[in-house]
Formats: C-alpha cells, sequence, structure tokens
C-alpha cells in the first residue's frame, strides 16, 4: 500500500461504490471530450502548500491535521519526508503536476545562503522523484509574505535591504523553476499592497514591483528558463489592498509598465469572490483579452468574507469556467489546474487529503462534460449571437466597422418613434437560459 494507507485512486464511474467510496465518478483521465483527452483539458496540479504544510489552523484555534510524516521532528528531516510522500501521493491521485512556493519545500536557515543550500537538498530529491515518476512542475514561485521581514511586502516594502533580500530570493527560485523544468512562473503578491494611503507611496510601490518583475524575467531569459510568467490577482488579504486587485487592474498594471507581452494570468475562485466578482468573470475577462494563463481551482464561503481555498464542489461554478476554457480552446499553453485548497478543519485525517482531491477532481470533469455538451450544441454561442444579431448588418455593423460619427448617428435616429425603439428590442428571456443550462447539467450528467 506504500506510505499512506490509500491505494490508487481509480476510475469508477458514476454508480461506483458508495458516496465514501475512493474512487472517482467523472474523472476519466483518457476519455476524450470535445476532441482531446479529460487529463489534457484539465492538467490537475497538487499544491505543496495546502496539501502538506497546512496543518488546518484558523484564527482560533490551533491545527487538528494528521499526517504520517509528523513523526519527523527534525524540520529539514521533515521536509524531505514528504518529498516521497508527496510523490506517492500524485501518483496515487493520476495527477501529473505539483506546484509549490520555496518555502513550501523546505526550511529557513539563519542566511540566505544557509536557506539556499536547505533548499538544494531538497529539491535534488524532488528531481529524482520527478525523473522516475514522469511528475512535472505546472509552476513554482517564492514566498515574498510569510516571513515577517516580509510585513510591509517584498517588492513592494519601504525597506531596500529587505527588497534586495528579495531579489536574490526570487532568483534562487528561478533557478530552481528552470533546474526542475518549471512550465510557468508565478508571482503572487501576498502582501504586495498597502494598508493605509497616508503613510504610502502608492506610484514609487509599483514602480518597483515592476521592476522586480523586469528583473526576474530578465534573469530567466539569462539562464535559459522557458516559462510563462504568471500574475495571481487577489484584492485584499492579508493587506487592506493588494496592487493586484483583480483580472482587469492587473492587466491594466502590465499594460502600464509594458509588462503585457511577458505575463499571463494565474486565476483562482476565491480571489474573484473577494474582488466582488464570479470565477467565470475573472476567467472571461483573461480569456477575450488574451491573457488566460492558468487556474487555481478553489472555492470559498460566500457568507463569509475572507480566503476560505475550499476544494471546489460547486458545479454550476465549475461549468461555467469550463464553458470559458472550451471556448479558449484550452486553459493555456502551459497552464493548469492546481487545488489552492485544503481540507475543512473537520477533515483532519490523513485519508481526507485524498476525499478532497477526489471531490474538486470530479468536480471539474463533470463542469468539463456539461460544458462540452453545451458546445457541441453551439446553446450559448447562438443565445449570444442572436442577443447582438443588429450588430451584424445596417446600422450596427456600420457602427462596428467605425464607420460612423455622432452626426450621421443623430441623423440616424433623430426620428425615430419610442414604438420603433421598442420594436428593436427582445425579451433576454435569462430565466429559460437558467434553466437550459441547468437542464444540461442534469442530462450531460445522466448521460456520464
Amino acid at each position: 500500500m506504500g506510505l499512506w494507507s490509500v491505494d490508487k485512486i481509480e476510475y469508477i464511474g458514476r454508480k461506483g461504490g458508495t458516496p465514501e467510496t475512493l474512487g472517482f465518478r467523472y474523472y476519466d483521465a483518457d476519455k476524450v471530450v470535445a476532441g482531446k483527452k479529460m487529463k489534457d483539458w484539465l492538467r490537475f496540479g497538487v499544491a505543496w502548500w495546502h496539501t502538506f504544510n497546512q496543518e488546518l489552523v484558523d484564527p482560533f484555534g490551533t491545527g487538528t491535521a494528521q499526517r504520517p510524516y509528523y513523526k519527523y521532528t527534525d524540520p529539514m528531516d521533515q521536509a524531505l519526508a514528504k518529498v516521497d510522500y508527496a510523490f506517492e501521493l500524485f501518483t496515487k491521485l493520476g495527477v501529473e503536476y505539483f506546484c509549490f512556493h520555496d518555502r513550501d519545500i523546505a526550511p529557513e536557515g539563519d542566511t540566505l545562503r544557509e536557506t539556499n543550500a536547505n533548499l538544494d537538498k531538497v529539491v535534488d530529491k524532488i528531481e529524482e522523484n520527478m525523473k522516475a515518476t514522469g511528475i512535472k512542475l505546472l509552476w513554482n514561485t517564492c514566498s515574498l509574505f510569510t516571513n515577517p521581514r516580509y510585513f510591509a511586502g517584498g517588492a513592494t516594502t519601504p525597506y531596500a535591504d529587505i527588497y534586495a533580500y528579495a531579489g536574490g530570493q526570487l532568483k534562487k527560485s528561478l533557478e530552481i523553476g528552470k533546474r526542475l523544468g518549471a512550465e510557468n512562473y508565478v508571482f503572487w503578491g501576498g502582501r504586495e499592497g498597502y494598508e493605509s494611503l497616508w503613510n504610502t507611496q502608492m506610484k514609487r510601490e509599483q514602480d518597483h514591483i515592476a521592476e522586480f518583475y523586469r528583473m526576474g524575467h530578465e534573469y530567466a531569459k539569462e539562464i535559459g528558463m522557458d516559462a510563462q510568467f504568471l500574475i495571481e490577482p487577489k484584492p485584499k488579504e492579508p493587506t487592506l489592498h493588494q496592487y493586484d486587485f483583480d483580472a482587469a487592474t492587473t492587466v491594466a498594471f502590465l499594460k502600464t509598465y509594458g509588462l503585457d507581452d511577458i505575463f499571463k494570468l494565474n486565476l483562482e475562485g476565491n480571489h474573484a469572490n473577494l474582488a466582488g466578482h464570479t470565477y467565470q468573470h475573472e476567467v472571461r475577462y483573461a480569456r477575450e483579452t488574451g491573457f488566460l494563463g492558468s487556474l487555481d481551482a478553489n472555492q470559498g464561503d460566500k457568507l463569509i468574507g475572507w480566503d476560505m481555498d475550499e476544494f471546489p464542489s460547486d458545479l454550476y461554478d465549475a461549468v461555467s469556467v469550463m464553458w470559458e476554457v472550451l471556448a479558449a480552446g484550452g486553459i493555456g499553453p502551459h497552464g493548469g489546474l492546481n487545488f489552492d485548497s485544503k481540507p475543512r478543519r473537520s477533515s483532519f485525517e490523513a485519508e481526507d487529503l485524498f476525499r478532497s482531491h477526489i471531490v474538486g477532481m470530479d468536480t471539474f470533469a463533470a463542469g468539463l462534460l456539461v460544458a462540452a455538451k453545451m458546445h457541441e450544441d453551439g446553446y450559448i454561442e447562438n443565445v449570444q449571437a442572436k442577443r447582438y444579431e443588429s450588430f451584424d448588418s445596417g446600422i450596427g455593423k456600420s457602427i462596428e466597422e467605425g464607420k460612423e460619427s455622432l452626426a450621421s448617428l443623430e441623423s440616424y435616429a433623430l426620428d425615430k418613434t419610442q414604438a420603433e425603439l421598442i420594436a428593436a428590442e427582445r425579451s433576454d428571456q435569462l430565466e429559460v437560459v437558467k434553466a437550459s443550462i441547468n437542464n444540461y447539467i442534469v442530462d450531460a450528467l445522466a448521460e456520464a
């Protein structure tokens, strides 16, 4: 059975076993959907930090998690042991990717030199396991938010020594990404923002982080690291306001600083909610502007205004996201779905790590099946095409072609009666659209 008291997770189908049986109901890795295998549409990845490091603490209590590698009390011994546990979990879940922050995988020393030496030992073991299993690195990043030195950010800190230390940390992280063949490199501004504008020079901080990104990309080119650079938007928490607030704000930042040809976006469902958006909204914006890079698969509790990082189980949400992914032809040339998620505090047994990932993988697999059927029928495409058909000919087409002026529009509209204007409109029948989506969910999964 191995290090974990769980066998390899197999596809058992919708009617396989009881609800508690460890098996996939919808995720059939090699099943061809819309011309590609499920595993190629979804490219699932396990997130090291929540899966192996999260002790299930909350602001009111210490951790409840029970993990077999807690028997190792020395930090380096435990870090090295986690590598074996991690790759066995990846293999038993059948995922082909993983991701991590540098400080997830190895403890810090007193100096950057000591910390780098710790990292090298663990990376040696990760590389051995990658070669033995064929499992790949979806992305890596550096944690510029956990250590107290980063209380005011890493690349937006007002302290030059801290900025310099963050740059050294980024250099090592990029070297690790190059060594392990990372397909992406992610920047998440965990504390890159402000608590109060009264003591903040906002433009100066944004200038600093833009330069930080440029230096990172230049060094990646220098060492031959061929990875897509990604930014992960988040509006707030832990800082009052973070500069990468949402997809639109981040794209505006990239365009302002001339970084838009370097970066794409890594989008998370829970972060979308905190920004006051749906996950679909963020993915749609990134898709239509050409910035869709990769996805963090999680959800939050909409009754609680903080970053809950629950494993995704909302089928409607998964359908909406996968509809956008199918419309884009894929998540991105290098992107995937990584589970930036943790079990609930009450789901503390080691086996719950497997159960939680099964729920998340099945939810997005089911979402893919439903979205594929909707695309096959062209249902949403037809709804949208009909709603905007007045711009396909006549005055609408002329407007889109840039042939009109305010004067010509006035001339066209000047003698239109209210009755004529009302007659030009039609009901959206939005309730019917939503009911049809519900029907697709029920019917497509009944056929699975």
